[in-house]
């Protein structure tokens, strides 16, 4: 009795230890999960708690690495697995950042204020970013990644790497989409900052004596904060859809 109790759980910690190895470079790179602004404490909770859902799921998938003999090589699969897939969700993350920066330079907001990470950034782009992963969080983006996490060792079996041309073609898609979104996302402030420089720019040869600058730059700070109230929701419901999109399909072709 004992003997089988001590069988059950050396299964249960190696089977375990395994899931956390993905889990855990997942959630470093996730959106959400791997902020930097978020305490590495609450990283290792939130991996371990996945790891504890996940475990009754993911033991089939992971029994063929208790039989494998030799070096644990897989150990080293596994974390770079892990990071590859929290790479693809944080690009979505880059897409907003990159979108409020965009936004910013348009609308001379980029030097108002600063962001949370460790490099500067455009007041827009941290609002975006808050904003994108509350929303995110509130329709049920933890059950999503479970689901994404689950599916993962289905593409990508456990202890195996897939080939370097498939991965590279992967991430050179999830690149582009991820710029394609965030100029999808800044149109309207790429838009009106093209129409306010040449209306200005008509101004100025009609009006040479007056001094367009310091009418247009309040003008345009002020359109600026508008257009954000007005477009930043509907940006924060595409880049949220764009996400749950690639949860659903990560390794199809991005819409």
């Amino acid at each position: 009795m004992l003997a089988e109790l001590l069988r059950n759980a050396e299964v249960f910690l190696f089977t375990g230890f395994a899931l956390l190895l993905r889990i855990g470079g997942l959630v470093s790179m996730a959106p959400g999960f791997g902020e930097t602004s978020l305490p590495a404490r609450i990283k290792t909770v939130i991996s371990l708690g996945l790891t504890l859902v996940l475990l009754p799921a993911a033991t089939r998938d992971l029994a063929p690495l208790s039989s494998r003999s030799g070096p644990p090589f897989w150990i080293a699969t596994e974390i770079a697995v892990g990071l590859f897939l929290g790479l693809g969700l944080r690009a979505f993350v880059f897409a907003l950042q990159i979108a409020g920066t965009i936004a910013a330079q348009a609308t001379s907001l980029s030097q108002l204020l600063g962001g949370m990470g460790g490099e500067p950034q455009p007041a827009i782009g941290n609002l975006l970013l808050i904003a994108g992963i509350a929303t995110l969080m509130s329709f049920g983006y933890h059950l999503h990644l479970i689901e994404f996490l689950l599916g993962s060792y289905r593409v990508l079996p456990a202890g195996g790497l897939p080939a370097a041309d498939d991965l590279r073609q992967w991430g050179l898609s999830g690149i582009a989409h991820a710029f394609s979104l965030a100029f999808i996302l800044a149109a309207p402030f790429v838009v009106t900052g093209l129409i306010y420089n040449v209306a200005l720019g008509a101004i100025n040869r009609a009006m040479p004596q007056l001094m367009v600058a310091f009418v247009g730059a309040p003008a345009l700070t002020a359109g600026g904060l508008i257009l954000l109230a007005i477009a930043a929701p509907g940006a924060i419901v595409i880049w949220r859809e764009a996400v749950l999109d690639f949860l659903m399909n990560p390794f199809g072709t991005p819409r």
